[in-house]
């Protein structure tokens, strides 16, 4: 009779899972420092100061210490070296009232393992004449087939006094450097961490030891909130009502909306969410509306490239990505695109959305970058794009309201100053009379003409808006989505690539790679640069430096010009030519001439590719001069390349030169073309009146 045996085992993880866990999980210096800062923060923290040692390059050290709670060996041992499970509790809030951050561990690992040894030292409050402190070295793991076979040891020393309660981690020997770009990110993730835009002397203030963190405190530290132009408070209140109300920048009420008014058409019922504030300060960024503030322009608009967007305050503390430089979670750029007129953007706006999860509702990814969208971050979301909608639907029937009137009006105003006109000639001796009649009949005649000459342009420019919008609307989908995941697939194919290849990959693979890589490039700087012009500020009157809006421009094209083989040379005059207008007319006339000289290198397969952009100033006047090596202006009479529609393309609208011609005209300046420069391409030269070199 045979019986069945049994042998006694056990579920183990190779060392190899710890390693990619640290790599993959929290890549950045950013993520992996705010996770150990995280960690301060649950332990009741109220300062934590973060300090960079050689960190330029790798060896280099990273230093975290914190004045919170700190831990005994037995909360070492069993919470803090144990990975995947979560230490947070529902309802469960920390001795000042905190909702732990609540990571599994992961995150904190990662962090760790940025260097080759991890020191934690730490004294409990509970217990605080004694320091703990253990090391970890990764290498020993490395060696070591199974997690099991590495021991560790906590090391408790006795001390006479009474020590402060806290916790230092040290991460030594790292092995990548971080550069200033990253530094950076990391002193702006720090700054925006625990909500610097409220005042709370009980909250949590981390601090980075670096210049850059110095540089970017004193400027959030300014709170430009004040001059803001609209001030919208949201709120879903418990059982998810939402009520909103709009504030003007001198603090009075200007609308109010309750739950009916602000959700989405067709919605009958609550938003399932947990409850939320939703602040959002709008800025109206032109010299006439900052006439009447103590701030400036540039100011604010420092302060909101560094910090706008809407960011998400989740228990206490900021969740990355949400109101990142490049994350428009709620989508308010393209919701402009698509109606740019009362619509807040990124640049122009800055917001908080503030969540008390005490039921998590909210469940964040794994790797800490958000959270899982699923039914309440839906929700969420939902009432945040509601609230939006509501008040730039008020602002727009408002300005709709004006607009209505004005048509009604001028049209009265204009018949009252005919009759009076009219009159007036009436009254004159019959030897003058006639002379006058007549003159005012010609008059009118050249106006109606003029009218419908207007009337023609503007069904043009409807035309062309169209065209813009819907490919601002394409350039948007496509820079958010597409183009980012191409551009992160394509790096994911390099590192693996020379991984697995070796020295193979530089001869297979690395050529067209880097092909692809510079048409990525080429796609975003078409993205970026159709989205910048719908910019409505730009549109603003204001003074303009010429050679800072030229630079700008040739700035965003670099790529472009650099993956078409492009060779662009820059030719200044001395000093800084100003004029007053719109910033959009200047950029679209730069805009415009370098799209035709690619335009015609490419029709032409010239292989010499040179665009030559010189300046010139003399007699209160600036003059810009763009020729290039392509075939020139051939197909096409000189006086017809500005009428609208006229082009030797297949696929061209023959709009870009009109474009030109109208905002130098109504800049105050004059355009002029010839055929064949010097450089054997066409040679058009713009000459604008300025204010002040």
């Amino acid at each position: 009779m045979s019986k069945d045996q049994r042998t006694s085992a056990q579920l183990k993880f190779s060392t190899e899972i710890v390693r990619r866990l640290g790599e993959e999980l929290n890549p950045t210096l950013d993520k992996g420092v705010l996770e150990l800062v995280k960690n301060a923060y649950d332990a009741d923290a109220t300062e934590c100061r973060i300090e960079l040692r050689g960190t330029d390059r790798p060896g280099g050290k990273i230093i975290v210490h914190d004045n919170g709670d700190g831990m005994t060996a037995d909360q070492i041992a069993n919470g803090w070296l144990v990975l995947g499970r979560s230490s947070k509790m529902p309802n469960r809030k920390t001795r000042l009232g905190r909702i732990p951050a609540g990571s599994k561990g992961l995150g904190r690992l990662a962090a760790l393992r940025m260097g080759r040894t991890a020191l934690l030292s730490t004294s409990s409050r509970d217990d605080r004449n004694l320091r703990h402190k253990i090391l970890i070295d990764w290498d020993e793991f490395d060696k070591a087939k199974i997690v099991e076979d590495v021991a560790l040891e906590i090391k408790t020393r006795v001390r006479d006094k009474l020590l402060s309660p806290g916790t230092r981690v040290v991460i030594d020997d790292l092995h990548a450097g971080f550069g200033r770009v990253p530094v950076k990110r990391l002193a702006r993730e720090i700054l925006l961490l625990a909500d610097p835009f409220e005042d709370n002397p009980k909250g949590f203030q981390p601090e980075l030891l670096v210049p850059e963190y110095e540089d970017l405190e004193s400027l959030v530290r300014n709170r430009y909130f004040d001059d803001a132009e609209y001030h919208l408070i949201a709120e879903v209140r418990t059982g998810g009502q939402g009520v909103a109300q709009v504030f003007d920048w001198k603090g009075k009420q200007l609308y109010r909306a309750e739950h009916k008014d602000i959700a989405s058409r067709g919605r009958n019922r609550t938003y399932d969410c947990p409850p939320a504030k939703f602040e959002l300060w709008v800025f109206i960024l032109n010299q006439q509306t900052f006439s009447l503030r103590q701030s400036s322009v540039g100011e604010v608009r420092r302060w909101l490239r560094e910090f706008g967007g809407v960011h998400f305050y989740y228990n206490g503390l900021r969740v990355s990505p949400y109101g990142g430089p490049e994350d428009d979670w709620l989508g308010m750029n393209l919701q402009r695109v698509r109606s740019p007129e009362e619509r807040p953007g990124t640049n122009t706006s800055i917001g908080r959305i503030d969540i008390l999860d005490q039921q998590s509702q909210l469940v964040e990814k794994t790797d800490r970058s958000g959270f899982i969208e699923d039914g309440p971050f839906r929700e969420l979301r939902t009432f945040a794009r509601d609230a939006m909608d509501w008040m730039a639907t008020r602002r727009l029937r408002e300005a709709e309201q004006r607009r209505s009137r004005t048509r009604v009006q001028a049209p009265q105003r204009s018949g009252k100053a005919k009759e009076r006109i009219q009159s007036t000639i009436a009254a004159t001796p019959k030897k003058t009379r006639k002379n006058l009649e007549r003159a005012f009949e010609s008059y009118e005649s050249f106006r109606d003409r003029e009218v419908d000459v207007l009337k023609k342009e503007v069904q043009l420019y409807r035309t062309l808006s169209t065209a813009g919008i819907t490919a601002a609307t394409f350039a948007h989908e496509s820079n958010a989505n597409p183009v980012k995941i191409i551009a992160q697939s394509l790096g994911a194919i390099r590192r693996r690539a020379k991984q697995h290849f070796g020295e193979l990959y530089s001869s297979r693979f690395e050529r067209p790679i880097k092909g692809i890589t510079r048409a990525v490039e080429s796609l975003s700087v078409l993205s970026r640069a159709t989205l910048d012009l719908l910019d409505h500020e730009k549109r603003r009157p204001a003074r303009i430096d010429l050679h800072e809006v030229l630079n700008d421009v040739l700035l965003t094209y670099a790529p472009f010009f650099t993956g078409r083989d492009v060779v662009v040379i820059k030719s200044f005059a001395s000093g800084t030519p100003f004029l007053r207008g719109q910033r959009a007319s200047v950029e679209s006339i730069i805009t415009n001439l370098l799209t035709n000289s690619l335009a015609a290198f490419e029709a032409a397969a010239t292989r010499d590719r040179v665009v030559e952009i010189s300046t010139q100033i003399a007699n209160e006047q600036w003059s810009l001069s763009v020729s290039d090596s392509g075939p020139g202006i051939v197909g096409i009479h000189r006086s017809e390349i500005w009428l609208p529609g006229r082009t030797t393309r297949k696929r061209g609208t023959g709009l870009g030169l009109t474009i030109v011609r109208d905002a130098v005209h109504d800049l105050g300046g004059s355009v002029r073309a010839l055929e064949n420069g010097p450089r054997g391409g066409a040679v058009i030269t713009v000459h604008l009146p300025i204010i002040g070199t």
